[in-house]
This record gives structure tokens, C-alpha cells and sequence, in this order.
């Protein structure tokens, strides 16, 4: 066999990976073979690999005769949507698709050259974990990924797709990146599986409860997207892709729209309800703004007393964060403050704006929320906010109470322009609790009608936007229906803003 043969021959073995058989198995399964995902994650014909013919070096354990070229992983580089991306995809046909000293070496390649040229890095995961083999080897190659992942983190786009089982150390390296996406029914991830959990803690879950895809995107909010099948999960992120920019130092592409700058809808003049403790859909009022009314929400089951998402306003990809009063009031707790402040950062290291729609009464009481920690975390928010040198525009569409309305993306913080409704309050807190305590006394004695006309007299005095917008720290009072011409004005006189910040090596965020 000449050299040429044994060439064709290795790369013919790599794109085999386990063989039919283990690829058929994969498909029975609901799965796609990682040369699959990548095909379609890519645009077409454009996907140049790395490291096509790199094998492994362990020799023990029997593994002498278990050599393919690969060693199962694929990596390398293509477009998407016509711009670059890096990308790498385990191999779950190969070892398990378990990560050794090489796999390591291959991920850590694909990254530098993605930091080198600015460009975003997408790892599609489906492995059994480190390769128990090749022992320490293994588990530092898990370390020289997170180190790889911290220092990229701000700088290009990082995603994860969990796309089979990801366990132990593994899921360290999806926890860093900025977006999880997670298959129903085929992935999951946990640092101690339903085993170990059952012998020390001598409970019972199983693998989906522990750590599947609803349970990450619902209850823990590891996971940001979910999606019924790998078919599916590989379009939500080339959708995403069409919102960010390439790194940091790139604007986010603009896309042609035929949705008038000027367009107003009537309908969100009278979207809010006349009674204060009435709910509605936040969603509602975003996506009537927004153009083609298309909002891409994030973290979509976690936390939905908090929305966020990307949208587009004027061809140009904004950060939506908005109260949703249709869940606990649009209260703030621990998890939606949370959920927030990553959103916030996420966008401002990515020069994308920052669009705020606020109708929060304040933040979640109870002992729970107080135990938890929910001055910390709710100051993780104000933080994220305050931080953020992006343009930022802030709508209160009706409430915003207290400590709540600073953290809101308020003037204080540095918000560039604020607008609100008439329907918007802004005050201490609500008009009923407000009276029960400024008019305590008169209120003893007096009549139904009496508390009402108080309640009247607070809203005028202290809670109306104007009262606001005399100090200077609402910018206009505006009809529902002009918001979107509003915000796309403002937006474009932003274009050209620049922020600065106290010259430091970095803040001490609350975590």
C-alpha cells in the first residue's frame, strides 16, 4: 500500500468513527452522528476539519488495538449564516465519545484559533465523560478547556448544545460558556449521577429528574434552550448566531426589514389593564413593538417572572429584559435576578443594547427569598446594570416600586434614555400600603370614600410618571402606541455612544 492509499485509507476510518452499526444505534436512539450535526449546523459545503487523523496514546487497558483516526472527536471550522464559526462535536460512537489527553489537545486547538481570529466557538457534547483509561491525563485535559473557556468568556460567543449524556467534570466546561442548549429525552447532565446520589443521600431519581433537559431549563436554569430533537436544537442555534456578533470588538449584524420605523399600534394603549393588580402578558407589548414581532426568548422556563431575549429594532439586534406581571406579579426573587444580571452582562460584553420594559412591584418577600440570599443576588442585578456601558433604554409600561425601580435599569444607573406610560406608577410603594401608613390616623375614623380619595391624592402627589419626569429622571411621558418609533429614535441617536469606567483589573460583582 503506497502512502496515498494509507491516507485515503486513515481519513475513510476517521469518518467511520464507530461503524454503521454504532451510528445505526445512535439514530434508534433519536440521535444524530456528530459528523451529522455539524453538517447541518454549518452552511453547506463549508466545514474544513482539524486534526482529522489525530489518534490516541494510551496502551494500556487493551486500548493498543483500539486506534481511530480521531479518536471521536470532530473538529474544525465553517460558516454560518456566511460567517466563521468554530466548532467541535464529540463522538459518541467512538469510546462513548469520552474525552482523552488527544480529544483534549483537539478542543484546546479549535479554541486558540477561534480567540486568535474572533470568531464564535460551538461544542456540540455527547460524551460518557474522561476516558477512566488514561487517568490524571484525562482530567487535566478537562482543566486546560475551562481555562481556555474563562479566558475566551467576553471575548467571541461561546455555546454548548448537550446533545447525549454530560457528567462530572464535563459540565463545568457548558457551565462557563453563554448559552446551553438541551435536547428533551436524549441529554442530560449532573455531577453525581442517580448512583452515587442513592448511596450517600439514599435518594431515588432518576436520570432525566436529576438532570434532564426540563429539569436544567426549568428548575436549576443551567439549561437556556430546549428542543425536541437534534434537528431542532442545531436551527434555535443558528437562529441565535443571527443576533451576535462575532466577538467583542463587532457590532451584531443588521438584517433588512420591512417593518415601518414608524409603525403604532393602537392595541398597547390599552394592553394594560385599569386596574393595578390586574395581570398581562409582557410578551404581548414586546412582541408588538418589535420588529416583524419576532422575539427570540431566552431561558424561556426558569424564572418567568423575568423575560429575556433578543429582538430587533430597526434591523438591529437589542437585549430585552422585561417584568412579566402574568407570573408573581413580576415580582423579582432570587432567580429572576439572576437570570437577569447574566442576560445584562451577556449583552454588554457583546455591544449589543439593552432594551428594558419595567412593571415590577418590588421584590419577592417572604423568609425563603430572605434566607436565600435575595440581597445578594438582587444585587447582582443593580450590579449588571450599573455596569453595563451598551446603550440602554428603559419603558415603564405601569409599576415601579421601591428598590425594584432602581434596579430596573433606572437614570441612576446610568440608563440613557427612560420613557413610561400613563399608566405608569413610580413611587416608595403602592398607593393602598402607602395610605394605610401616611394616613394611619385620619383613616381610623374615616370612611370607605375618605381612603379612596387619599389613595386618589397619593397617586397624583408622589406615585404619577410626571412627578418623575419633573426631576428629570423619567425623559418623557409617552403614548403605548409611539414606543416603537420612540425606542428605534433613540437607538440610533445612541449609535455612536461611548462609556467609560474607573480604570481597574475588574469589579467584585456580589456572586
Amino acid at each position: 500500500m503506497n502512502r496515498l492509499d494509507e491516507l485515503r485509507q486513515r481519513h475513510a476510518a476517521a469518518e467511520e468513527g464507530g461503524g454503521p452499526e454504532r451510528r445505526e444505534r445512535q439514530h434508534k436512539d433519536g440521535k444524530l452522528s456528530a459528523r451529522e450535526r455539524i453538517e447541518l449546523l454549518l452552511d453547506e459545503n463549508t466545514f474544513e476539519e482539524l486534526d482529522k487523523l489525530v489518534q490516541h496514546r494510551c496502551r494500556d487497558f487493551g486500548m493498543d488495538g483500539q486506534i481511530i483516526p480521531g479518536d471521536g472527536l470532530v473538529t474544525g471550522h465553517g460558516r454560518i449564516n456566511g460567517r466563521p464559526a468554530y466548532v467541535f462535536a464529540q463522538d459518541f460512537t467512538v469510546f462513548g465519545g469520552s474525552l482523552s489527553e488527544t480529544n483534549a489537545r483537539k478542543i484546546c486547538k479549535v479554541m486558540d484559533l477561534a480567540l486568535k481570529v474572533g470568531a464564535p466557538i460551538i461544542g456540540l457534547n455527547d460524551s460518557g465523560g474522561a476516558r477512566i483509561q488514561e487517568g490524571v491525563v484525562s482530567l487535566g485535559g478537562y482543566a486546560d478547556i475551562f481555562l481556555r473557556n474563562t479566558l475566551a468568556s467576553g471575548v467571541v460567543p461561546q455555546i454548548s448544545a448537550i446533545m447525549g449524556p454530560c457528567a462530572g467534570g464535563a459540565v463545568y466546561s457548558p457551565a462557563i460558556t453563554d448559552f446551553t442548549f438541551m435536547v428533551a429525552d436524549t441529554s442530560y447532565m449532573f455531577v453525581t449521577g442517580p448512583d452515587v446520589i442513592k448511596t450517600v443521600t439514599h435518594e431515588d431519581v432518576t436520570k432525566d429528574e436529576l438532570g434532564g433537559a426540563m429539569t436544567h431549563n426549568s428548575i436549576s436554569g443551567v439549561g437556556h434552550f430546549i428542543a425536541p430533537d437534534d434537528s431542532d436544537c442545531i436551527r434555535m442555534i443558528r437562529e441565535l448566531m443571527s443576533f451576535l456578533p462575532q466577538n467583542n470588538r463587532d457590532d451584531a449584524p443588521r438584517r433588512a426589514t420591512e417593518d415601518p420605523i414608524d409603525r403604532a399600534d393602537p392595541e398597547l394603549d390599552s394592553i394594560v389593564p385599569a386596574e393595578s393588580n390586574q395581570p398581562y402578558d409582557m410578551k404581548d407589548v414586546i412582541q408588538r413593538i418589535v420588529d416583524d414581532a419576532w422575539f427570540f426568548e431566552v431561558h424561556e422556563h426558569f424564572a418567568k417572572n423575568i423575560v429575556v431575549g433578543f429582538a430587533r429594532l430597526d434591523g438591529r439586534p437589542v437585549g430585552v429584559v422585561a417584568n412579566q406581571p402574568a407570573f408573581l406579579a413580576g415580582c423579582l426573587d432570587i432567580n429572576s435576578s439572576v437570570k437577569g444580571a447574566r442576560f445584562v452582562r451577556f449583552c454588554d460584553a457583546f455591544n449589543i443594547p439593552i432594551v428594558t420594559f419595567e412593571d415590577v412591584p418590588g421584590f419577592l418577600p417572604g423568609t425563603e427569598q430572605e434566607f436565600g440570599g435575595i440581597i445578594r443576588h438582587g444585587a447582582k442585578l443593580l450590579y449588571a446594570y450599573a455596569e453595563a456601558t451598551v446603550p440602554k433604554i428603559t419603558v415603564i409600561t405601569r409599576k415601579a416600586y421601591g428598590g425594584a425601580y432602581c434596579v430596573m435599569g433606572s437614570k441612576h444607573l446610568r440608563t440613557d434614555v427612560n420613557l413610561a406610560w400613563p399608566t405608569a406608577e413610580i413611587a416608595v410603594m403602592g398607593a393602598q400600603g402607602a395610605v394605610n401608613i401616611v394616613y394611619r390616623r385620619e383613616l381610623m375614623s374615616g370612611t370607605p370614600e375618605l381612603r379612596a380619595q387619599k389613595i386618589t391624592e397619593f397617586n397624583e402627589r408622589f406615585a404619577s410618571p410626571f412627578v418623575a419626569a419633573e426631576h428629570g429622571y423619567i425623559d418623557d411621558v409617552i403614548e403605548p402606541r409611539e414606543t416603537r418609533t420612540r425606542l428605534i429614535r433613540s437607538l440610533r441617536m445612541l449609535e455612536t455612544k461611548v462609556d467609560t469606567m474607573p480604570r481597574k483589573k475588574h469589579g467584585n460583582i456580589p456572586l
